[in-house]
């Protein structure tokens, strides 16, 4: 059984542990989720999705709260950030 999966994020592969969020990816790939307003890079901020600092895209979807979401092998997930 593995106890990695490797998933796109903005383009670039990552490989992330088995049972991680979406978020933990973001970060791995060194990438912030979004920008606020003011320009200012965003991530996860409260870990159980009720903050939305953590909105990707994923698989075309979006405004997914990365926290919430286990990443899967080939996901793809695009940062505003």
């Amino acid at each position: 059984m593995p106890s990695e999966v490797t998933l796109m994020v903005d383009g670039a592969p990552v490989t992330a542990p088995l049972g991680s969020t979406v978020a933990v990816a973001v970060m791995l790939a060194g990438k912030a989720c979004r920008t606020s307003v003011s320009g200012e890079p965003r991530g996860p901020l409260c870990g159980m999705g009720i903050c939305f600092e953590c909105r990707v895209a994923i698989d075309g979807q979006p405004h997914c709260r990365s926290c919430q979401v286990l990443c899967e092998p080939g996901m793809e997930v695009i940062t505003h950030g």
